[in-house]
């Protein structure tokens, strides 16, 4: 933990260092700064140096405050990304770490109204949902971004399907 990271990336970082090394899930802080406090969705981000080593997130809250979730999804992050094997003890030392807290959802008429750089996006069709932050290295335009979010939620570009977009406040 850098003294230089976000007090809610310390809470992510020391939650999935406490989880692989001892297995166990800490307690959010007792006197948690303000960006702790709300409910929001929020995405922890896990990279080595090689690429992305785990993200998992919340499009919608589910637990009682910011704190809570990013304890939840940085420990989800580590160990049950199912793209990649749990993180290690011997990773740890080399992850970085980012969190994303989202703002509410809100509908999109079309395409037009997206910008990959300033929203993530969020398509959705009968029970299958799939997400897209914004600002990823590779996504420069809002077709490619779609397009990745429909794969990701198995819709076919053909199919009716409602689209989202949102923000987030992105810690490092």
């Amino acid at each position: 933990m850098t003294t230089s990271e976000h007090p809610l990336v310390q809470l992510a970082r020391m939650s999935v260092e406490s989880f692989v090394l001892q297995g166990e899930v800490p307690a959010p802080p007792e006197d948690p700064c303000e960006e702790m406090r709300g409910r929001a969705g929020v995405f922890v981000s896990l990279h080595c140096p090689d690429g992305l080593r785990g993200c998992i997130g919340t499009i919608d809250p589910v637990c009682d405050s910011v704190a809570e979730e990013v304890i939840a999804n940085a420990i989800s992050a580590a160990t049950r990304d199912p793209r990649f094997s749990p993180v290690t003890p011997d990773e740890l030392a080399d992850l970085q770490i980012s969190v994303d807290v989202l703002t509410e959802p809100e509908p999109v008429a079309s395409i037009a109204e997206l910008d990959p750089k300033t929203y993530g996006v969020i398509v959705e069709c009968g029970g299958r949902r799939g997400v897209l932050l914004p600002d990823l290295d590779g996504v420069d335009d809002a077709e490619s971004q779609v397009a990745i979010a429909l794969r990701k939620a198995w819709i076919r570009p053909h199919e009716r399907y409602q689209m989202y977009r949102f923000r987030v406040l992105r810690y490092h």
